[in-house]
């Protein structure tokens, strides 16, 4: 299937809470098993960083691969079907490779994007950070204005990476797109729906803020929702594709 070929909605900015209310529906049909996949899948990632250097590189790789695990969970939830946790590690036996090519770009995103934020806050901001400044107010000052300006200029870096990667596994799994094809057409749908992502990133950050207050208990909840509320972005911006319409020759067969 070719990108050109694929069509992409542009939705309303209101529909960024909608997916929202479609994941916790989603959610909702097997609370319990969704939370189990979460808390899965949060053994693996502590499992992983607890390995120096080798653990966070390599969950930085996979995690497109457990991302996609989930997301077919997330299928068959939608669909009436019971989700499995052994779902999470499905799609190491249909697409590892494409999906670990996605988690390389992400991993060299995040390097590029932190080594930027590191140059451009300087010297300074690393010694105000490690208390070196603690009794220089005017220098603690341009040590902040300086790394301010390097989470901006990183996060500005690191925005395009984001967008390419947050539709890729799908369009891989469900799709059967190619690596490239994939985050190409991910970025372009991500691109053409700025508004409702500002939508859905605004009342996300507000509901983790929420949830977090009593001991983050509200996570066990959030987190699964949010989860099932990118599949919801996704069928919402890739509608599901129709049989082809019989040609006239075949009618008159």
């Amino acid at each position: 299937m070719q990108t050109s070929d694929m069509q992409i909605n542009t939705v309303a900015a209101g529909r960024g809470w909608e997916w929202i209310a479609e994941g916790f529906r989603i959610f909702r049909k097997q609370p319990l098993t969704w939370i189990a996949l979460l808390v899965v899948m949060a053994v693996v990632w502590f499992a992983a960083v607890m390995v120096p250097l080798i653990g966070a590189l390599a969950i930085n790789l996979l995690s497109p691969v457990f991302f996609a695990g989930l997301m077919m969970a997330c299928r068959s939830t939608d669909g009436d079907d019971e989700p499995e946790i052994g779902q999470l590690f499905a799609a190491f036996k249909t697409h590892a490779n494409p999906l670990i090519t996605v988690g390389g770009v992400y991993l060299v995103g995040n390097i590029v994007a932190v080594a930027v934020m590191l140059g451009v806050a300087g010297g300074t901001a690393m010694e105000a950070l490690l208390g070196k400044s603690a009794g220089d107010i005017e220098a603690m000052r341009t040590a902040m204005r300086g790394l301010l300006t390097g989470v901006a200029i990183g996060m500005a870096v690191f925005l395009p990476v984001l967008m390419a990667v947050w539709f890729a596994p799908l369009l891989i799994v469900f799709r059967d797109l190619p690596p490239l094809a994939a985050m190409q057409t991910s970025l372009s749908a991500c691109w053409r729906n700025t508004l409702p992502f500002l939508v859905y990133g605004a009342f996300g950050f507000l509901l983790i803020l929420l949830a977090s207050i009593p001991l983050m208990l509200g996570l066990i909840v959030l987190l699964p929702v949010l989860v099932c509320s990118i599949y919801a972005s996704y069928k919402d911006i890739f509608p599901r594709e129709t049989a082809a319409a019989p040609a006239e020759n075949d009618l008159l067969l």
